[in-house]
Formats: C-alpha cells, structure tokens, sequence
C-alpha cells in the first residue's frame, strides 16, 4: 500500500528534480527518500523517475502517476480543512496568494480593518505570479488567490470584487495642458515603459493599447514602484492601475496621470479558488470585505468614477 507521506515524497522530487534537496526539504534523510520511491515502483512495476548522478527526470508513467498523486494531495488538503468550515468563516487559517501588481497597493487598504473585524482570522500571503498562483491553488497548497482579469482561470471559480481603469503616467514636463482622459492610439509606443514578461498586467496593457512588446521600450523592470521612478527622472512613460494612483503617483507633484478612456473597466480582479472548495464563504466575506473597503478609498479620493462589477 502506498503511503500518503511517500506521495509527498514523490510530489517534492517532481518540485526540485533533486533528491538531495527534496529530502531536506521532507526533513528526511536523502537514502530514506531513495527508499520510499524504490518502494513505490517496486509496488507499481514501473519507473516514477530515471536518475543518475547528475539529473532527475521524471518518466511517462511516472507524469500520469504525480497527476494523480496531486489530487490526492489537494483531497487530503480540503479533508483537514473541513473543520474550519463548522467553526464558522474567517476563524481559522487562510493561505492567499497575491499578485505583484495587486499586493502592495491592496493589502495596505484592506489588513488593518479585516484583523479588527476577525480576530481570529489568520492569513498567510504568498506574493507571486499568476500563472505560479493558479498552479498553487488547483493542488491546493493555496486556498484562494487573488489575481487580475482577464487571465485564464483554468477551470477555477471566481469571485470578482474589483473593477478598475488604467492611468497613464508622464513627468508634468513632458505634456501641455491639464490631466484628462486620453486615448490609447495617442500614446507614443516608443515612450512606453511596461514591466518585463511574465506580468499579466504588461498583457493586459498591450493589448488595450493594441502593442507588442517589442514596440515600447524594454526596462526590465519587475515593480510599478520602479516604473513610476523612472518616468520621475524623465526616462518615459508608464501605465498604472487605479489602486496604484495614491500610492505611488497623486503625492509626486512632478507626475501627472491621465485615465485611458478606451472603453474599460481595463481589469478586474477576484479571488480564484478551486471548484470543490470547502469554505467558499470564508471567500464570500472576504470579497464584500474588500469592496467595501476599496470603494471606500475611492469615494474618499473624490475624482474617480463609479466602475461596474
């Protein structure tokens, strides 16, 4: 019979495609690994992983056999969380990934108000990409994650509670007249900057923009904080999202930000979580917590229109 913890085992090998390191990381010794999965195909006639003193490649039976393995996992997961949904939403623990361009502007709004409200809600944030996050919550390592759309979802459900435009970014020196909506055919590719591939919201620019990425300039960057320094020292411009505004722009008198009037809103963002999830009203409370807060912030602003959900 073979064990859930030689799953596991199994499971972290794939991760690292190191046995050395996916025993250290099992807290185990790397010949008691070796053990484990010689056990498991000794049991199953076939070959998990071919290996040798240099790599570890997984074989085809051995890629059907993780498929399975991480299901098993994600069922084992949702098993040992079933008590989290009798104790009532928001009282045990969270894991919520997040990503880059939606944490530091987010989680700032919204912590502070959601520790008072549920004290016995505990949270651990992973920042990562989106593509990372999806992969996280469907083996369930993650409960929900909170991402930007459109961005394939893969087969997850969604709970959309945000919707926003994107501003562009110019230093005051570079532009005539007073801030006001412009159009994405009046913005000069070459005066572009964007983050490097990888971000969904690079994605989601160009294509409102109708652009490739060769056509605007490549900085390479990895955070809207670098973006927006950049245009401060006159290197381009830049777009941002409308959560980023306060942050990172409204108190640089030297910037000025004008909202994209293509028709939007220009993303969405929601939490994601897996379809057989247990405690989807954790992520109900937590969705109406959020707007709640986040419209807050935007009537407090003054200037920024209503966007539909």
């Amino acid at each position: 019979m073979i064990s859930l913890k030689q799953l596991n085992y199994a499971l972290e090998i794939e991760k690292t495609l190191n046995f050395k390191r996916a025993a250290d990381r099992c807290f185990i010794s790397a010949s008691t690994l070796s053990n484990s999965i010689l056990q498991i195909e000794r049991s199953l006639g076939a070959k998990i992983f071919e290996r040798d003193t240099k790599k570890v490649l997984v074989t085809p039976f051995g890629r059907l056999f993780l498929e399975k393995a991480k299901r098993v996992q994600s069922e084992m997961r949702e098993i040992s969380r079933l008590g989290d949904v009798f104790s009532g939403p928001l009282t045990q623990q969270l894991e919520i990934g997040v990503i880059p361009t939606i944490a530091p502007f987010l989680l700032p709004l919204v912590l502070p108000g959601l520790q008072k409200r549920y004290p016995d809600l505990t949270l651990k944030i992973k920042e990562s990409t989106s593509q990372s996050l999806v992969n996280n919550i469907k083996s369930g390592e993650l409960d929900a994650g909170i991402l930007a759309l459109p961005f394939p979802q893969q087969g997850l459900l969604s709970f959309k509670f945000w919707s926003e435009d994107f501003f562009l970014i110019s230093h005051r020196d570079r532009v005539s007249g007073e801030p006001g909506p412009i159009g994405a055919k009046d913005i000069d590719p070459e005066e572009l900057m964007l983050l490097d591939e990888g971000h969904c919201l690079t994605d989601q620019a160009l294509e409102i923009c109708g652009l490739t990425s060769e056509s605007t300039l490549n900085t390479g960057a990895s955070s809207l904080t670098t973006l927006v320094g950049l245009v401060g020292c006159k290197l381009g411009q830049t777009l941002v999202p409308e959560m980023a505004l306060a942050p990172l722009v409204n108190a640089n008198a030297e910037l000025s930000s004008f909202r994209l009037k293509d028709p939007g809103p220009h993303r969405e963002i929601a939490f994601l979580v897996r379809p057989n999830y247990a405690n989807t009203a954790s992520i109900e409370l937590l969705r109406d917590f959020f707007f709640d807060c986040l419209n807050s912030s935007r009537r407090k602003s003054g200037s920024l229109k209503e966007l539909p959900l």
